[in-house]
């Protein structure tokens, strides 16, 4: 369960455009330790509206594309998270600020999404799987290094489509990222 309710923070968000309150009394008042994370709901609820302040039922994925077009938005304009997360309509700038940490370690690869939950815990090696990935590991490493380099060249010319005109290049995406965010959700 979240740890602020979407009622309190639009009671938050209200109390704060009403003029009645700062950032810094606001917190005081609730005793939220610092006004950091009121001032992101307010600009957050300034450009969705009620919906950007809604707890989400489900965990919404992202793919690696998207993640790294929001990585790359950052880099080239040096937008803060909570400006990306406001101009590709998400309500989690931490989320972005997570992926821009992961993507400086690991670089694309960090990405990426990992698989979730502990390993098993069999107490005997598998020797017939062991065979397979000792067949399979030149051909694995290939497909690894052709899959890699693919997407280096979706990302270079992404960069330089980005580097010709920025503002048509962002709006074509942005009505990317929405069609494919409706398509995902209605499954």
């Amino acid at each position: 369960m979240a740890k602020y309710s979407e009622k309190f923070k639009i009671k938050l968000v209200t109390e704060y455009l009403q003029g009645n309150h700062s950032y810094g009394s606001l917190a005081k008042k609730y005793n939220m330790g610092g006004k950091n994370r009121i001032y992101e709901w307010v600009k957050i609820f300034e450009a969705q509206g009620r919906d950007g302040l809604k707890t989400r039922k489900t965990k919404k994925r992202y793919s690696v594309q998207f993640k790294l077009s929001t990585v790359q938005f950052i880099k080239e304009t040096g937008a803060s998270c909570l400006e990306t997360a406001i101009r590709f309509n998400m309500n989690s700038p931490s989320l972005i600020n997570s992926w821009v940490n992961s993507f400086k370690l690991e670089g694309i690869e960090g990405l990426k999404p990992k698989s979730k939950g502990r390993p098993s815990m069999s107490k005997k090696p598998n020797k017939q799987s062991k065979e397979k990935e000792q067949k399979l590991t030149r051909e694995a490493e290939l497909e690894r290094e052709n899959e890699l380099l693919r997407l280096e060249i979706a990302y270079l010319k992404k960069l330089r489509a980005f580097r010709e005109n920025p503002n048509v290049f962002l709006e074509k995406h942005k009505q990317h990222w929405h069609s494919n965010s409706k398509k995902k959700g209605s499954d």
